[in-house]
Parts: C-alpha cells; sequence; structure tokens
C-alpha cells in the first residue's frame, strides 16, 4: 500500500463526496476517483459505500481511517518537532477561541507578543465551535467550560464573569432582553438569561453569538448578560445588575501534547495565561 493514498481515504472520509476531497486536496476529482479505486484494489475490500448521495466509511474504511489518521498524526508531530528544533520561538502556532475572546482578550494585545519573537507566526481561528487538536485542526484552543477526557493537556487558566448591561442613557427596567438562540440555549449566559429575564415574550431578540449580543446592546435593542471584562471598558454601556458579577465560566486551555515542548508553543502558552490573569483587574 502507498501511504501517499491514504490522505485520499482522510479526504473521502472528512469530506464526504470526491468533489469535496478533491477541493480539500487541490487535486481533481478523477485523481481522488483513481487513487481510492487503487487502494480498494490493493487491499481487495470496498472502503465506502454511497448513502443518499453521501460516501460513507464501511468497517474496512473506519479502519483505514482510524489507522491514516495516526499517520497522519505522527507525521504532522515529526514536522512540528523539526520545525522547532532549534530553541528559538519560530514557526507558526494555531490557536483557537469563541470570537468574542479573540476580538478583545488576545488582537489588542498581539503587538507586543509579535514585536519580541519575530520568527513567531499565530494562526487566530474565533469560531463558536469546537476545533479538534487531535485531528490537528488546532495547535491549541481556549475553551469556557472544562474539557472531556482526552488526549490533550489542560489547564485551568481564569474564569469570565457576566453581569447585566444596558446601554448607556436608557432605563434599564423598560429594556427587553435579548438572548441566544435556540441552538445555544444551552449555554450558561442563556440558562441565566431564562430563569431571570421575565417572561419569553420578552425575550424578543434572539442571536447566535456573544457578539452579536454586544452590538445589539450597544445599539439600544436592549439588555443582555455580557462579559464584565468587554463591557466595563466600554462607554456605550452601562452595568444595571447590582452585582458586579451574576455569573461566572471557567476557562481552561488545552495543548496538543505533541507540540507543548516546543518553544513557540509554550511562548503562545504563556502569553495566554499572562492574559487572563490581568483580565481579572478588568472585571471589576
Amino acid at each position: 500500500m502507498d501511504w501517499n493514498d491514504l490522505r485520499y481515504v482522510l479526504a473521502v472520509s472528512r469530506s464526504g463526496t470526491l468533489s469535496a476531497a478533491a477541493r480539500r486536496l487541490r487535486v481533481d476529482q478523477t485523481t481522488v476517483t483513481r487513487r481510492l479505486a487503487g487502494i480498494e484494489r490493493a487491499t481487495g475490500v470496498r472502503l465506502f459505500d454511497r448513502i443518499e448521495g453521501r460516501l460513507v466509511a464501511t468497517d474496512a474504511g473506519r479502519i483505514a481511517v482510524a489507522r491514516a489518521e495516526r499517520i497522519e498524526a505522527e507525521a504532522q508531530a515529526l514536522a512540528a518537532e523539526l520545525s522547532g528544533a532549534d530553541k528559538d520561538a519560530a514557526g507558526v502556532v494555531r490557536l483557537t477561541a469563541v470570537p468574542s475572546i479573540v476580538n478583545h482578550a488576545l488582537v489588542p494585545r498581539l503587538g507586543g507578543l509579535l514585536s519580541r519573537y519575530p520568527r513567531l507566526g499565530l494562526e487566530i481561528v474565533g469560531v463558536p465551535g469546537d476545533l479538534s487538536l487531535s485531528k490537528r485542526e488546532a495547535d491549541m484552543a481556549i475553551r469556557l467550560a472544562r474539557p472531556p477526557g482526552g488526549t490533550a493537556l489542560c489547564r485551568r487558566i481564569g474564569e469570565i464573569a457576566y453581569a447585566v448591561y444596558g446601554p448607556q442613557g436608557a432605563p434599564g427596567k423598560t429594556l427587553p432582553w435579548i438572548t441566544y438562540d435556540e441552538a445555544h440555549a444551552h449555554l450558561p449566559q442563556a440558562r441565566w438569561i431564562a430563569r431571570h429575564g421575565g417572561a419569553p415574550a420578552e425575550q424578543r431578540l434572539k442571536l447566535n453569538d456573544a457578539e452579536s449580543l454586544l452590538q445589539a446592546v450597544r445599539t439600544g435593542l436592549g439588555r443582555s448578560l455580557l462579559p464584565t471584562f468587554i463591557a466595563n471598558a466600554d462607554p456605550r454601556l452601562v452595568r444595571l445588575s447590582p452585582e458586579p458579577s451574576v455569573l461566572e465560566r471557567e476557562v481552561w486551555l488545552l495543548v496538543h501534547p505533541d507540540l507543548r515542548p516546543l518553544p513557540r508553543v509554550s511562548v503562545v502558552l504563556d502569553w495566554v495565561c499572562d492574559i487572563f490573569a490581568g483580565l481579572d483587574a478588568l472585571a471589576r
């Protein structure tokens, strides 16, 4: 078996169609079809069945995908170790977090880090969902909950406090509540608003992202639960809850174990920890 063919098995498994796999690999669809047929001939088994227009791995295919992921991880770990073999913090670190943390905690503090380490590169991905460290979609991740068991190294690095805010000058008691849509109703902030935000009829605006909630409150559309480290620094907002904080969420930092010893990863890890240590003062 040609190890290079396993890239095509992984791409088909992750994409579900030949055309999407071809785009992922930046080749034409004919090449994907040919390479997949070649590995099925070499092994004598079918790796994928077509079900409702998508390619789904057979039992044999799932075995091949699992082995291919292990080979991919080893190859990527080797590349990472070789690229970090020198003692300088050089190379790229891919870090993911929710957009509000990226926009308000990380990006404003990037200048000093990049100036100090001119050979360091950062790819910061702000997405509401969780990218996979085991599949190397990211090297490090900031999460707002204790992660379940897994292979990633994790550390609790702080808390994010929340309070109720509205726009400056608006009478707080008459403002409608702004909350999250049904897909995000499981979030602690959404559950708090559901308990304390009055009848559902008073929650006329529902959004799917914390950044959207922040902007909606800024523009005077209502009140909502916002991170205090963001809202306290915004002159357009006023805290409406008498308590400085009505809800806290833990912040956890996850690191791929194969990458933790690399100098560039250690530098970014320390930088993130320092940021969240300093956010406590802004939250008051």
